[in-house]
């Protein structure tokens, strides 16, 4: 059988990634997040926290009724 690899999108730049195989990674709050470059890794890394909030935000999660909505005013 084969696997089905969702597309992914580098957090960072925003790039849409076809084949994320073989492309930088790293794994932030036991969720992996694949990268265009180097160079988004290592920005992803230096600021990991905001990066998972904006993905987060992103999908909506933060205006989800009943949850708790963090660094809105």
């Amino acid at each position: 059988m084969k696997s089905v690899q969702k597309k992914q999108l580098d957090p960072v730049c925003g790039k849409h990634l076809e084949a994320p195989e073989g492309r930088p990674s790293t794994e932030y709050k036991k969720r992996r997040y694949f990268f265009c470059s180097e160079r988004c890794r290592s920005a992803f890394e230096r600021q990991a926290e905001r990066f998972r909030m904006n993905d987060l935000a992103r999908a909506g999660a933060l205006l989800t009724p009943g949850r708790v909505r963090w660094g809105i005013a």
